[in-house]
């Protein structure tokens, strides 16, 4: 070991140049590591707004999850879940042999009682409960059983299976913990988020990931807009929530993408934003009032695009207006391609149905649709949904003739045209009586028995006025023709390719 003064000696010993050399270096070293410093400082914000834990945030939230239990009456021979055997497995046998035969000693088998598991989250202290309709929809007796294991019988105040959401209350003997909702619309993909649910029944358990991604349609029901996550969702979350890092619900688990069963990292959640409404709604009148626009509508590829105009593919094509429901009020025609309602943008077809049942009932509206090469304004005032019946066609006169146009063979109403494809008497336009297997008109999915109503969107009634609008369209330069077709009575739009004669 050296001494202070060998030290100061060795140091004093060092030539005057070697010194500077020593100092500059130390002066470069210095310049880098207060440049690391100034980076991770700039780069700690983020970093600080992530937890060193979850712990604190489950603790305070976990007492308003709840588990939601259910069980019913279900008849002899029914169908329930049964345990599961490898296949080829020894006890494959051994338990189809066992419920085979619980259902057939002693004659007529007695009702038995069926339960499943899944989970909730509390709103109001009142006891207000918020969870899946599938978790409670063919329930006889449901129990919510709180984080500390007391449990409450529940009543149904309300259930939407649309968008699989219902509404339980519990009268609890005291005030009751509560959660608040959050606002879906400021979550961003990136974002970290707790759920907490009652996996396989096992309770209370709390898995953290970030959102994946926003908008997802899953095909699950006319409403869909879920947020997808990678935070673990298991059989029996369904109906929790999943949780902002303020503790605030972003949206209910609801379900999951795994071709196992279990959970593969995709998860998907109702947003707040459309929860919140539907649960109101519920609690204020025991069912959901939306509004409602009476058309049917179709999504705008490509070749329709071209075929009218737009600029790219956007909006929803009214291919049906019912008749005297407010979109006939409002003067939107079949064949306007609806770009906004009630201000806010229509990006794609499936878009329309959640912003029109969003939208106030009674509510008068601005309406942009594109008709005819150009934006129209209207206004339109939003009715209610409910059940209602399909507007009828008028009969249209057809003019004798017959035609072969980009691979179809079109022939005109007829009594013996009518026999032949079950066509009613109400029905009009042209009919197709042939196409060509390698037509685009074939590519398109017309079909012998389909009817053509109206070529760019100008009704027609004989095979002659089909050709001729349809020699109009390629002599304008365009590449594609827009056909009204009608088949069993629905109505769509078909944008068909001009490169064929």
């Amino acid at each position: 070991m050296l001494k202070p003064d060998r030290i100061r000696s060795s140091v004093a010993a060092v030539p005057a140049d070697r010194a500077q050399d020593r100092a500059k270096t130390g002066l470069w070293i210095l310049g880098i590591v207060t440049a690391m410093v100034a980076m991770l400082l700039a780069t700690g914000a983020p970093a600080a707004e992530r937890p060193l834990s979850f712990a604190d945030l489950a603790a305070r939230l976990k007492p308003a999850v709840v588990n939601v239990s259910t069980s019913q009456s279900v008849a002899p021979g029914a169908r329930t879940q049964r345990p599961q055997a490898p296949p080829g497995s020894p006890f494959e046998d051994f338990f189809k042999d066992f419920f085979d035969q619980e259902g057939r000693e002693g004659g007529q088998a007695p009702r038995r009682r069926a339960q499943s598991l899944g989970s909730g989250f509390i709103i109001d202290k009142s006891g207000i409960v918020v969870t899946n309709y599938h978790v409670i929809a063919e329930a006889d007796e449901i129990t919510v059983i709180l984080d500390d294991n007391t449990s409450y019988p529940a009543e149904i105040i309300g259930r939407d299976q649309k968008t699989d959401l219902a509404v339980l209350r519990v009268n609890g003997e005291e005030d009751l913990p509560a959660v608040p909702w959050g606002d879906s619309e400021a979550s961003r993909v990136g974002d970290w988020v707790l759920a907490i649910g009652n996996p396989f029944g096992l309770g209370g358990s709390v898995t953290a990931g970030i959102i994946s991604a926003r908008g997802r349609n899953i095909n699950a029901g006319p409403y869909d807009n879920f947020i997808q996550t990678d935070a673990s969702i298991n059989r029996g979350n369904s109906g929790g929530p999943m949780f902002n890092l303020d503790g605030e619900v972003v949206g209910i688990n609801t379900a999951i993408f795994s071709p196992s069963g279990g959970s593969v990292g995709i998860g998907f959640a109702i947003p707040a934003n459309l929860a919140k409404r539907v649960v109101t709604q519920l609690i204020d009148f025991g069912r959901t009032k939306r509004g409602w626009l009476g058309v049917q509508i179709q999504t705008v590829n490509d070749e329709i695009a071209v075929s009218l105009g737009l600029d790219k593919p956007r909006g929803a094509l009214v291919s049906k207006v019912n008749e005297e429901g407010p979109a006939d009020t409002g003067g939107i025609l079949a064949g306007d391609v609806i770009l906004e309602f009630a201000g806010r943008e229509v990006s794609e077809m499936r878009a329309l149905p959640r912003i029109v049942a969003d939208t106030e009932i009674g509510e008068t509206v601005n309406v942009v649709v594109w008709r005819k090469g150009g934006e129209k304004k209207l206004r339109v005032k939003v009715g209610e949904l409910e059940e209602v019946q399909e507007a009828a066609f008028t009969p249209g006169g057809p003019t004798p003739g017959r035609s072969e146009v980009l691979g179809m063979t079109l022939s005109p109403l007829t009594p013996d045209t009518r026999s032949e494809f079950q066509l009613g008497d109400d029905s009009k336009g042209v009919v197709v009586t042939g196409v060509g297997g390698d037509s685009t008109a074939a590519e398109r999915g017309i079909r012998p028995g389909d009817l053509i109503v109206e070529v760019n969107q100008e009704p027609v009634t004989s095979p002659q006025e089909v050709s001729e609008k349809i020699q109009e369209v390629q002599e304008s330069g365009r590449k594609s023709v827009l056909l009204l077709v009608e088949r069993a009575g629905d109505l769509r739009f078909v944008a068909v390719r001009l490169d064929q004669g």
